[in-house]
């Protein structure tokens, strides 16, 4: 009976139950020791954060600047008041989204992100910075939904690149180029700016400064350099006294007793110090004993300058600018020399015309014939509101305009600027790629009628996520309707059955709180502009999703380089 059962004790079954005990035993000695003895990977100074509570930490930060900015959406959204903190009486008051997210610093990475897509749609295209950064927020809205349900993040970005590429392909499919015919190619300009200028402080005279824009615009010829427009903003008067001038003005003014006015102007442009009266070495001291010492010195200093002046003479120009300082003794000579000069041009403004004039900024002055001149036509002094500046007419590039801004407040006129430059921008990349579609919800509702159909032929878990970024689609128009004081599921219902029921020019005026065609309203946007805010939102919210682990830490600094 014994040898019976020690057989039975060690037989393989047996032997597999005692080696598993002796297993759980080992472990729960390991976990009673952990209490007392933890492995320490991270420095003092470095914290983690794993899985859900990092991928949380994405989704609340990034959710959190796109509620930030939504309410500025649209033809009714409202602006932002933004103080320093450090300069009580800095403050800016806009309602452009890149201005907004980059005066404020964030400590979330997440938010940051979001930034960042901002800053890229207001550099490539311009505008739609705030409807970029609210449909990533609404992606990650409907991506936080999923991965509650437990669906993997690889699987729901698999899901919104199908969807983001069934989105594009249906924008595509909807965009009409006009090109061809000038008449109907301006008009597009024209409602372009219109939609664009809709939903800033220009709105009032919208039709004003869409004309502004196109013509700036039309001058370039289909360039999408913006340096050949000049924006000056000037204090009084109301908006709608802002003008386009055919030419560039310079914030300066000719030097005493020159003429206000020289026509087949040639214009040589120069950084180069122009004083008499003090000593350009650094750190030198001159100790004289007598009177006639220092007459000796003032008078090769001017010895030196007048030298440099008969160099210059050499050029055979009418026209000498400087962004340095011109002082008295050479202004007189110049005056003597009939060549009118213009001193301190600020290095924005000196840059931008030798552009315009053809010319090239000089500082010395041995060679003329290695150096560029400008030309432009004529070169007179005028006055706009109180001040005196200089006209160059006629010039070499004759793109070059500038659009003069009148208002009350500066904080009016830099917002005002703002608006403007986004205008500006849209439409000169408007002139590259010339397709347009609407606006007012339209494109994005066509898009979203677009993916759910794509959803449906979908299988498995992918098909959700899908879904998901029709859902996203169709918060913009939502969020439009809300933001102009109107019942968004009213609004968004009726102009989802127009679109589902084949009317693809339906969109919302938001005027009136009712579904339109938004054709016959003029209501477009430059294609461009919606791939990109569809494009940069998709990748953006990848990104973010991709995110399992947040690990910060300090920057590694001399003391713990040995650690």
């Amino acid at each position: 009976m014994v040898l019976c059962n020690r057989a039975r004790l060690e037989s393989r079954p047996v032997r597999h139950f005692l080696d598993s005990l002796y297993s759980i035993e080992r472990i729960a000695i390991l976990l009673c020791s952990s209490s007392k003895m933890s492995v320490q990977i991270l420095g003092d100074q470095a914290t983690e954060e794993r899985g859900e509570n990092a991928r949380l930490s994405a989704f609340v930060g990034a959710i959190a600047v796109g509620d930030l900015v939504k309410s500025t959406l649209g033809p009714k959204g409202m602006d932002k008041l933004l103080q320093s903190a450090t300069n009580p009486d800095g403050s800016m008051i806009t309602n452009d989204g890149a201005t907004i997210l980059k005066a404020i610093p964030f400590d979330n990475p997440a938010a940051k992100v979001l930034v960042n897509i901002a800053k890229v749609q207001d550099d490539v295209v311009g505008d739609g910075t705030t409807s970029v950064t609210v449909l990533c927020a609404e992606l990650l809205r409907e991506a936080e939904r999923l991965i509650e349900k437990k669906i993997h993040p690889q699987t729901i970005i698999e899901g919104f690149r199908i969807a983001r590429n069934v989105a594009l392909q249906a924008l595509a499919n909807i965009s009409v180029d006009n090109s061809a015919n000038s008449d109907r190619f301006k008009e597009d300009l024209l409602n372009i700016a219109r939609t664009t200028l809709s939903s800033k402080i220009l709105s009032q005279d919208k039709d004003h400064f869409s004309n502004l824009a196109v013509d700036a615009i039309l001058r370039l010829k289909g360039s999408t350099n913006l340096n050949h427009i000049q924006i000056i903003k000037k204090a009084g008067g109301k908006l709608a006294d802002s003008f386009l001038d055919e030419g560039f003005i310079l914030e300066k003014r000719f030097g005493i007793d020159q003429p206000k006015k020289i026509t087949n102007a040639k214009i040589l442009i120069a950084n180069t110090s122009m004083d008499t009266d003090k000593v350009k070495i650094f750190g030198a001291k001159f100790k004289v004993d007598s009177t006639s010492k220092l007459a000796e010195l003032e008078r090769a200093e001017k010895n030196k300058m007048m030298n440099k002046i008969e160099k210059i003479k050499k050029f055979g120009v009418n026209c000498f600018i400087n962004r340095q300082l011109i002082y008295d003794y050479p202004e007189q000579l110049f005056t003597d020399a009939k060549i009118n000069s213009i001193e301190h041009a600020d290095f924005d403004g000196i840059e931008r015309l030798a552009l315009v004039t053809g010319g090239e900024v000089v500082s010395t002055f041995d060679h003329p014939e290695r150096v560029k001149l400008g030309y432009c036509d004529s070169i007179e002094e005028i006055i706009i509101g109180e001040e005196v500046m200089t006209k160059f007419s006629g010039v070499a590039a004759g793109q070059a305009c500038t659009i003069v801004l009148r208002g009350s407040t500066e904080q009016g006129l830099e917002e005002a600027e703002r608006s403007l430059h986004d205008a500006l921008s849209v439409l000169s990349q408007t002139t590259k790629e010339q397709r347009t579609c609407l606006g007012g919800g339209c494109s994005e509702m066509i898009m979203s009628k677009a993916v759910d159909q794509a959803a449906a032929n979908e299988t498995g878990k992918r098909s959700l996520a899908v879904e998901a970024f029709a859902r996203a689609l169709r918060q913009l128009p939502t969020i439009l309707a809300d933001n102009s004081g109107f019942s968004s599921s009213d609004l968004v219902s009726k102009l989802r059955s127009s679109i589902y029921n084949g009317m693809t020019t339906s969109g919302l005026d938001l005027n009136n709180g009712v579904v339109a065609d938004m054709r016959e309203m003029g209501v477009v946007e430059s294609y461009k502009l919606k791939t990109a805010v569809v494009s940069s939102a998709t990748e953006a919210a990848e990104v973010l999703l991709r995110v399992d682990n947040i690990i910060r830490a300090k920057p590694r600094t001399a003391d713990r380089n040995g650690a």
